[in-house]
């Protein structure tokens, strides 16, 4: 599998990211990490795991079936979350395939 594109965005439509960032307000109430893989060779999982400060607050599982997948998690966010976050997406042997890092701010 290939990870073709990932973001941090505002919103997900028709099954694209909407308003990609990398600082995005409180106010919002949520963000999304969206991922494409293109090819996906067979049935698999991949994981959006989410830090606050190099603390893992979320882990999400995914799975991706063939020919390609996109794929999306989100959290809500409140006024405590300001701050830096990362999320670092992972094949199902724990490596990274990307980092994205961005922050929240009011």
């Amino acid at each position: 599998m290939e990870l073709v594109r990932a973001v941090i965005c505002e919103s997900i439509e028709n099954f694209q990211p909407v308003h990609p960032a990398v600082v995005f307000s409180i106010s919002q109430g949520e963000v999304f990490c969206f991922s494409e893989f293109d090819p996906v060779r067979e049935k698999t999982n991949i994981f959006h795991k989410w830090f606050k400060r190099d603390k893992l607050i979320f882990t999400m599982r995914l799975t991706l079936s063939p020919p390609k997948w996109s794929s999306f998690s989100r959290i809500q966010i409140r006024d405590a979350d300001k701050g830096p976050w990362r999320v670092e997406i992972r094949d199902e042997d724990d490596r990274i395939l990307k980092t994205l890092r961005f922050g929240m701010a009011d």
